[in-house]
């Protein structure tokens, strides 16, 4: 089962997951442009809904007989200084990043509990070890998706059920230009708009690819860890770029609180 199947890395797992052999139930937030397949079988499907959400667990785990693997892939980003995010763009991405991931797992674990065991694949980022200006908010929902699964991984693990917290750096999709979604600018953050992206408008203009790993390679690397039985890792990295920001960003995070005289000396 693999949430926002539609596009970018959700549309490259479905289509990968289909093409290894598997079945598949990949849900949509509206219409799609999923090829029909006679392992495919698309459910509408807000994550937002925790009802809804159940449902949608429910007739997948009829429809396919169990739910081997969920994946929740369903999210976006925001572009939005602390100070500019309204209530309304809040609540959207909470709902969407943290809490549908959220309502997903805690409608699958019950299924994968009675027949023996399963996986839920957590698409995070490389985003959720560090933060940039401007991103705070999105940053704060993967942070958040990253705190619940490692205590869930925990929880979980004595009923044979696996979860996996996926990495990706920079992927070549639309995150960053279609389905990035921007809160309405303050003129005071203007210089630092320009600073890290190149331009104060918004939505900024649509450009070329910003390169990165592609998805049909990303879901190569997801299906090969889903494989990969006896890698207990919770975190896996995806791309050549992620090692070297997450390195990064523990950096920040060790000379930080290295500042304390009684932080532990490596």
């Amino acid at each position: 089962m693999i949430t926002g199947g539609n596009r970018g890395l959700g549309r490259a797992l479905t289509l990968a997951a289909l093409n290894a052999g598997h079945t598949v139930v990949a849900t949509v937030r509206g219409e799609h442009s999923l090829p029909e397949h006679e392992r495919l079988t698309v459910q509408t499907l807000d994550v937002r809904e925790r009802q809804a959400a159940r449902e949608a667990v429910a007739l997948a785990a009829k429809h396919l007989g169990r739910i081997d693997v969920l994946v929740n892939n369903a999210g976006y980003g925001l572009i939005g200084a602390v100070e500019e995010v309204s209530e309304e763009d809040a609540r959207a991405i909470v709902g969407t990043n943290l809490l549908g991931p959220f309502w997903l797992s805690q409608a699958t674990i019950p299924i994968m509990r009675d027949q023996g065991g399963g996986h839920i694949v957590q698409i995070s980022t490389v985003g959720a070890v560090g933060t940039m200006p401007m991103l705070g908010l999105y940053n704060s929902t993967k942070w958040g998706l990253e705190g619940f699964s490692e205590a869930m991984a925990a929880e979980v693990q004595q009923f044979g059920i696996r979860v996996s917290l996926i990495e990706p750096g920079a992927l070549d999709t639309d995150w960053a230009s279609g389905s990035m979604r921007f809160s309405s600018p303050a003129n005071a953050y203007a210089d630092l708009r320009t600073k890290l992206f190149g331009t104060t408008e918004v939505p900024w203009p649509q450009g070329e690819s910003s390169g990165g790993t592609t998805p049909e390679d990303a879901a190569a690397a997801i299906l090969a860890r889903v494989a990969a039985k006896s890698d207990q890792r919770l975190r896996v990295l995806v791309g050549d770029d992620a090692p070297a920001q997450v390195r990064a960003a523990l950096d920040l995070r060790h000379d930080d609180y290295s500042r304390d005289p009684r932080f532990p000396v490596a």
